[in-house]
């Protein structure tokens, strides 16, 4: 063989291993040129960017489904009309909101941690008054006629036995404003050049989408039409039976982790507590709203959507697509809440394994 030749193609090969180690360039370094010489090539040196997967959040991919009605209307409201709609990415919680993790919202506002000063960006403290944020214990007495709720009032929000019991006695605004803390709290203790995406309360669809677990119609979240599993326990906190709310395993609410998660990993998307959306109530909402990550807003209407019923519910009320609503200053002891954040990316790219932020 020509001892040029093989001159040549062993020159070529030392060029592209150097090449690869970077010694003669990178892109970057042809950008910059080019940019010198008039072109229009981007702002240099931009830091890379990946989203983290929060603590106890799971990723929701991309989908389409059938929101609406899963089953008959028993209540022959006419509000939950099937409509296909496309929703994309983003993280939920896999537990609902317990009342140590809403504690330590009240401690950092108590300690001072949160200055009262208007925020700008995520990373500046929000400003909240203490007494406006406090859960209502009083629910537990008041929510029901003739009931000795008197034990849970002294014992459910500050006893350790029930930290990790979803907190309740919590209106729509505190929801609200315990998401714009957490929002903070994740940025302000996050040294990145960019901020993560706010958390924020779930849209009526994307709970919907989330409750289903991926199957286009799905009566509830763990997607069969029954209520019991083919041991015969039950497969959420509710009421089964007149005057029987001991049969799931718990008089009251449960632990947020409590029986089986659906296939997102989401924990008592049906029963425990229901859980307030960001969405305004309308019962035409369906005919309403687009068809591509919808969302029905009206800052005139005090109702909001509630979903995914609770300890003290009929089994209706667990279905997926039963839709019941609540004035958005009222507080129960059977509505809390959970927290969602929206994914940047491409659709259908989400992988657990790989969202982690560059340093």
């Amino acid at each position: 063989m020509n001892s040029r030749f093989l001159t040549g193609v062993v020159m070529l090969l030392v060029m592209g291993l150097v090449q690869g180690c970077g010694l003669f360039g990178s892109k970057g370094s042809a950008s910059e040129k080019a940019n010198r010489s008039g072109e229009v090539t981007g702002v240099p040196n931009r830091s890379g960017w990946q989203q983290t997967l929060p603590h106890e959040m799971v990723p929701v991919k991309a989908g389409t489904f059938w929101m609406g009605q899963a089953d008959e209307d028993i209540a022959a409201s006419n509000s939950s009309m099937n409509k296909q709609v496309t929703i994309s990415e983003f993280y939920m919680d896999k537990y609902e909101v317990s009342n140590n993790k809403y504690r330590q919202f009240l401690e950092a506002v108590r300690m001072g941690d949160l200055a009262l000063s208007t925020p700008t960006t995520l990373k500046d403290p929000p400003q909240f008054n203490i007494d406006e944020l406090l859960p209502d214990t009083t629910v537990w007495s008041q929510s029901f006629t003739h009931h000795y709720g008197d034990p849970l009032m002294e014992y459910y929000f500050e006893h350790p036995a029930f930290d990790d019991y979803p907190v309740v006695g919590i209106s729509w605004e505190q929801a609200k404003k315990y998401c714009e803390w957490k929002s903070y709290h994740m940025n302000a203790n996050d040294k990145s050049e960019y901020d993560m995406p706010r958390f924020r309360l779930p849209s009526e669809a994307e709970w919907e989408y989330a409750a289903k677990g991926g199957k286009e119609i799905a009566k509830y979240p763990w997607g069969g039409p029954y209520l019991k599993n083919r041991r015969g326990c039950l497969m959420a906190n509710f009421k089964p039976g007149r005057g029987n709310y001991i049969d799931d395993g718990f008089a009251y609410t449960a632990p947020v982790d409590a029986y089986a998660p659906n296939t997102f990993g989401i924990y008592n998307m049906s029963g425990n507590v229901a859980e307030w959306v960001a969405d305004a109530y309308n019962p035409a909402a369906s005919a309403l709203i687009w068809d591509l990550d919808p969302k029905y807003e009206d800052d005139n209407e005090s109702r909001k959507v509630v979903r995914g019923g609770s300890w003290k519910d009929i089994a209706h009320y667990l279905e997926t697509s039963t839709r019941t609503y609540e004035y958005q200053d009222v507080k129960t002891a059977h509505i809390g809440f959970r927290t969602v954040m929206t994914f940047i990316g491409r659709s259908g790219s989400m992988d657990v394994s790989s969202t982690r932020r560059r340093r």
